[in-house]
């Protein structure tokens, strides 16, 4: 990494723009290899310009006064280096422009953009995603740090370098709740949250170009895991002694017959139950993530789990439908959960909606349509994710297209031809 700048600057003479043998004189300003161009407003003639020494020949009064002006001029861009270094500033050619010109305190930086975006659109987030912002900022913050030992970046300075290396740093850092560095797509949504911030900034003219114009971000698309019917009903058939796993078991099963996430589950009050037009119990709510309201006729399994907590004191005092719990804690006890039942999958509470959109729906033969509305979802595609087909289905499937096959062809075992 480098530690010490390197600056320059370099008049030059643009001598096929000349008109009438002036020619406009440019200062160019450079800073480790980044090199910017300044119009001085001055011309000189191109048969006295100097091409080695950068001023014009001649000891005639017109010549000396050139010569004296851009030694001014060289010793004002030092200047304004010398002033943004000990300032602590960002060094670039830019800054060192706009600081020539007077504008240099109109500059609009990173903290500049996240207080801006933080203060207006926080409000529009729900809690869990302007909570993830925060993070993708810091992130950044520790990384502009790390590598640029600074503790700000200028928003005119920011380029396709700047997009790489941040996307290596996040690779590299492995946070504290992680057992591994980053993933994939967790690289990705945090470079999504940093391109939407200066897509914003762009919309409201602080830079005049796109830096993630050339960076294409791309999701992989991943196996979203489910418990089989096997591993669900172990589950099921548990009974833990310790009464946190009784709670964390029934909670868990519950979202496994209903589909409803973790953070809808806590949120849910006995005024969310009511009789439907079946006169069966239905769950009445709408989603925390994207408002849609979501109706659900409840199957035995869940009734059940309601009827245990019904009269259930935490949950008369706290008015929720079922025990409230930390996420975390949650998918702590889980784990335990998976142990005892010898469940070698990475079992956690999102992983109850993989497996009621999966192991209980549509491998039971209801419409992805159905179960899409049943999950709140907003596009079909969004549940095709959850759509994994296990092999039991498939073997099942397969079983009645070969008697299907059987009954309509007929093998004619000499001649090894199909007869209808």
């Amino acid at each position: 990494m480098r530690t010490q700048s390197t600056f320059s600057v370099l008049f030059w003479i643009y001598s096929k723009r000349a008109i009438n043998n002036l020619a406009v004189i440019y200062a160019r300003i450079t800073i480790n290899g980044k090199k910017l161009n300044i119009s001085l407003k001055r011309k000189a003639d191109i048969h006295l310009w100097d091409q080695k020494k950068r001023r014009v020949k001649g000891t005639c009064p017109k010549s000396k006064d050139l010569n004296q002006y851009l030694d001014q001029e060289y010793s004002k861009l030092f200047q304004c280096y010398q002033e943004l270094r000990i300032e602590g500033k960002i060094l670039s050619p830019e800054n060192i422009k706009s600081k020539y010109f007077g504008g240099f305190d109109h500059l609009v930086s990173l903290e500049d953009l996240y207080t801006y975006h933080n203060e207006n659109f926080f409000s529009k987030l729900k809690h869990n995603t302007s909570r993830l912002y925060i993070t993708s900022q810091n992130y950044i913050r520790r990384f502009i740090k790390k590598e640029y030992r600074r503790s700000d970046f200028y928003l005119k300075e920011l380029d396709y370098s700047f997009i790489i290396k941040f996307e290596n740093y996040l690779r590299s850092i492995r946070p504290r709740h992680y057992q591994t560095c980053l993933q994939h797509n967790a690289v990705m949504k945090h470079i999504q949250r940093l391109r939407k911030m200066v897509t914003l900034a762009f919309h409201l003219e602080w830079i005049d170009r796109d830096p993630f114009v050339k960076f294409k971000p791309h999701l992989e698309q991943k196996e979203r895991e489910f418990l089989t019917v096997e591993e669900l009903q172990k589950i099921e058939d548990l009974e833990p002694e310790i009464p946190r796993l009784q709670r964390v078991r029934d909670l868990f099963i519950f979202s496994c017959y209903t589909g409803i996430s973790y953070g809808d589950l806590m949120l849910l009050t006995p005024q969310n139950v009511s009789i439907g037009i079946d006169k069966k119990l239905w769950i009445v709510t709408r989603r925390e993530k994207n408002g849609n309201q979501v109706k659900l006729p409840l199957l035995s399994n869940a009734i059940i789990i309601l009827e245990k907590y019904k009269n259930d004191e935490d949950c008369q005092v706290n008015n929720s439908l079922l025990p409230l719990i930390s996420n975390q804690k949650l998918n702590s006890y889980l784990k335990e959960i998976a142990i005892t039942c010898k469940i070698k999958k990475n079992v956690t509470f999102h992983l109850a909606r993989h497996t009621f959109a999966t192991t209980v729906a549509l491998t039971n033969g209801v419409p992805i349509e159905t179960v899409s509305k049943i999950l709140g979802h907003r596009k079909l595609s969004t549940t095709q994710i959850y759509a994994k087909v296990i092999e039991r289905k498939v073997n099942e499937d397969m079983d009645i297209l070969q008697k299907k096959l059987n009954g309509n062809f007929a093998f004619n075992e000499t001649r090894k031809e199909k007869i209808w």
